[in-house]
């Protein structure tokens, strides 16, 4: 494995060297941002899409009184 430790250091010196702003930019364009569409955006796909249309006349065999109550402490 061939390590370039004189780059990154210059690497970490620069970061440190950056305002808060600049630290959180930095951030985000290095862990947030994605070619992976956001959940917004697929939620307005699946409305606007009208994938799902075909749920409207779908029968409601499911009620409340279905199965048993979820118990959130186990």
């Amino acid at each position: 494995m061939n390590t370039n430790t004189k780059l990154i250091d210059t690497l970490i010196q620069i970061i440190n060297s950056l305002s808060k702003e600049e630290r959180i930019l930095l951030e985000e364009n290095l862990f947030f941002n994605s070619s992976e569409p956001s959940i917004e955006d697929l939620l307005n796909l699946a409305q606007t899409g009208n994938c799902f249309d075909f749920l409207a006349s779908e029968p409601d065999i499911y009620s409340l009184e279905d199965g048993e109550p979820i118990n959130g402490n186990r």
